[in-house]
């Protein structure tokens, strides 16, 4: 039933199903990609055609699979060398290579369930609860001056506030005459965010305070 289309040496036929199968299943990886996460154009292009040039890799190095998924593995290297990627982006390409691989191996029939299949579970997941964390975590930047015992003077606003709080990275800024914390926090139900930071401006002399809700999938 998953024949490959490519029994031997490369033909016009399989080679149009290759490429007409590459170009379909592309766009709805793109398109599912759009539905479920915030994208850039330039992104979803790049979706839609890498399955395509994957399964041209590995129809170019003769099916050897080895050596067209360590082609491939390079050249999925090429967008993180720029900038960073969520988990959500990480796995769409590698499903976008994956389907690639596939068609390059003339297994059309496999590549179309799978991306069906995998499609829907990513669907499915994005419009139910499943996985969410109900700690709703949110992201706390803290500037505060070089002379400011940063380890204990917020504990009382913190436990007043927050209900976990955890110092996660400490960085200086400004040639080194203030430093900045980052948090991980999770404020009480019905607390003001409004009196939350007023508190603690107090504290840190009314320099930079920022609060916002932390990506999903972040990689710092």
């Amino acid at each position: 039933m998953f024949e490959s289309v490519i029994n031997g040496s490369l033909n016009l036929m399989s080679a149009s199903m290759c490429i007409i199968s590459g170009i379909v299943l592309g766009l709805i990886i793109a398109l599912v990609h759009m539905k479920s996460s915030r994208y850039s154009k330039n992104y979803i292009i790049t979706l839609a055609v890498l399955p395509i040039l994957v399964s041209t890799v590995m129809i170019m190095v003769n099916g050897n699979l080895g050596t067209g998924i360590a082609i491939a593995g390079a050249f999925s290297l090429v967008r993180f060398r720029s900038m960073p990627g969520n988990s959500k982006e990480i796995m769409s390409v590698f499903f976008a290579m994956t389907i690639g691989i596939a068609i390059g191996a003339g297994y059309i029939l496999f590549a179309s369930l799978i991306t069906i299949v995998v499609s829907l579970m990513i669907l499915v997941f994005d419009l139910t609860s499943f996985g969410e964390n109900k700690n709703k975590y949110k992201t706390l930047s803290i500037v505060v001056p070089e002379t400011l015992d940063y380890d204990t003077v917020f504990d009382e606003i913190f436990n007043k506030y927050a209900s976990n709080y955890e110092l996660i990275r400490i960085k200086t800024t400004n040639l080194g005459s203030l430093y900045e914390l980052k948090y991980d926090i999770t404020l009480k139900s019905g607390v003001s965010e409004k009196d939350f930071i007023d508190n603690l401006r107090v504290r840190n002399g009314n320099l930079k305070i920022s609060i916002h809700k932390t990506e999903e999938g972040e990689i710092l």
